[in-house]
């Protein structure tokens, strides 16, 4: 463990002082920002909107009985922004984005691809991670804006409509302004650009680390999974922790 821990620490080390050649690559940059951000909306947008929905349904009817039904706004949006949000779409990125990174770092590993960049005179980090890391970082903060505003538009619709809430579209976006302020959502921000560069590096490392063929590409992927939900979940607290303190 802590060796991995150790080399994904070089890993991102190196990543970034190859960072001013960022621009010679920006064409791979465009191309992996697209393929995570254009593949992966449409899914973060339904899982986001029904996660929405379920906190209504399940908080809603609650809040309402003890006559606390103009707080709800407040709530979900809280529970998105912070939580939800940064949290399950890491980890659906972390299982969708992160695996496929592995997988084609794996191979190209396996194949002996990476050695003839290496022979070439063409760094692997350079010219593999730094666009992959880059594109990750931008992408997901954008995707977890975008599932917040979804799983906002979720839970009012659900509120709006379930009998026992009876809280108008109105009343719940004025309950949600009144309870998030920008330090709100800039939390969950900086939790989703911590857990890009996390999915990244922990894909990234396993796939420049496979050994042993087609069998070591799948074990590979599974490491660069597990790792990042684990640690996805483990640093979550400890930042809400950090972030309390300048809330």
């Amino acid at each position: 463990m802590f060796q991995s821990i150790g080399e994904m620490t070089t890993l991102l080390g190196q990543t970034l002082l190859a960072l001013p050649l960022l621009w010679r690559h920006r064409d791979k940059v465009a191309e992996q920002f697209f393929e995570i951000g254009n593949a992966s909306l449409f899914l973060v947008c339904l899982i986001a909107f029904f996660l929405g929905g379920v906190l209504s349904l399940q908080t809603g009817p609650i809040l309402a009985e003890r006559g606390m039904a103009g707080v709800i706004g407040s709530v979900i949006g809280n529970s998105m922004v912070k939580e939800i949000a940064p949290v399950m779409i890491s980890m659906l990125l972390a299982g969708r984005v992160g695996s496929a990174m592995a997988a084609e770092l794996g191979s190209m590993r396996v194949y002996q691809e990476i050695d003839a960049l290496r022979t070439m005179n063409i760094n692997p980090v350079r010219y593999l991670v730094l666009p992959r890391l880059t594109a990750i970082v931008l992408a997901l903060p954008m995707l977890v804006v975008v599932a917040i505003l979804a799983g906002w538009f979720g839970g009012a619709l659900v509120a709006s409509t379930n009998p026992r809430v009876g809280l108008s579209f109105p009343g719940y976006f004025a309950s949600l302004r009144d309870g998030l302020n920008t330090w709100d959502v800039a939390n969950g921000l900086i939790k989703s650009v911590v857990f890009a560069v996390v999915i990244g590096l922990a894909s990234c490392h396993q796939g420049l680390a496979t050994v042993g063929g087609p069998r070591g590409i799948g074990r590979a992927v599974t490491q660069a999974v597990v790792i990042s939900l684990s640690m996805i979940l483990i640093l979550d607290y400890f930042l809400t922790r950090l972030l309390m303190y300048f809330d």
